[in-house]
Formats: structure tokens, C-alpha cells, sequence
């Protein structure tokens, strides 16, 4: 490998916000994420809406709730 071109790397702490924790390693120092796979849906087998933005609620005021 070439010297002085590579960025470094740190042991960085991801906080999910579910509360999870745990590290790994990055160039950053310290990431926050909104899905980690323990509170993401297809990890835990749960059905549930996951939305940061109102995006859902939006759609349903749109478009109205389905009979389906």
C-alpha cells in the first residue's frame, strides 16, 4: 500500500436511535443512524411503519386509509 494516501481509521461508536450501541471501524469518530438490526423491521420480524420524515402520514392524508 501506498504511504499517506489512505484516511484513518478510528474505532467509531454508533448510536442507533433505538438506543443501540456498539462499534466498529470508520473514518469518523462517532456516526447516529435511525436502523441498526435491532430495530430494524426485516431483522426482527416485526411489522411496523418506520418513518423520520411524515412521509407515511402524509400519503394517508392524501390518499385516504385502504380497505385493503
Amino acid at each position: 500500500m501506498k504511504k499517506d494516501i489512505h484516511p484513518e481509521l478510528y474505532k467509531a461508536k454508533v448510536t442507533c436511535a433505538c438506543g443501540e450501541e456498539f462499534e466498529t471501524l470508520s473514518t469518523r469518530k462517532e456516526m447516529r443512524v435511525e436502523l441498526c438490526s435491532a430495530c430494524h423491521p426485516f431483522y426482527t420480524g416485526e411489522e411496523r411503519l418506520v418513518d423520520s420524515a411524515g412521509r407515511v402520514e402524509k400519503f394517508q392524508r392524501k390518499y385516504g386509509k385502504t380497505k385493503y
